[in-house]
């Protein structure tokens, strides 16, 4: 075994010898390593500002509605008072 087998890891690494054509070598499979937890990295701040567009949607609908208070609208949406007043003043509700 070669130092550089060591780091391979072949639940993470497979597919290297496809993606960049050769066989891995250390600093090789840590740019693939950047890679992969770049893409990680935006897809997880993608589904986060995907669920911060949905409360938004879902604050804003309810204070259309006008039957809650904003404090209650808070409550329910797990939400700070301050987020739903800036959402309030944002769409001119």
């Amino acid at each position: 075994m070669t130092v550089t087998e060591k780091y391979i890891n072949p639940f993470t690494d497979f597919g290297f010898k496809k993606l960049f054509g050769t066989e891995p070598n250390k600093d090789s499979l840590k740019s693939y390593r950047d890679l992969k937890n770049v893409i990680d990295t935006s897809y997880g701040d993608g589904k986060k500002d995907g669920e911060i567009e949905e409360k938004t949607k879902g604050i804003i609908k309810a204070l259309k509605r006008g039957k809650l208070t904003i404090d209650e609208i808070a409550e329910d949406f797990v939400a700070t008072v301050d987020f739903v007043l800036e959402i309030k003043k944002d769409n001119n509700l």
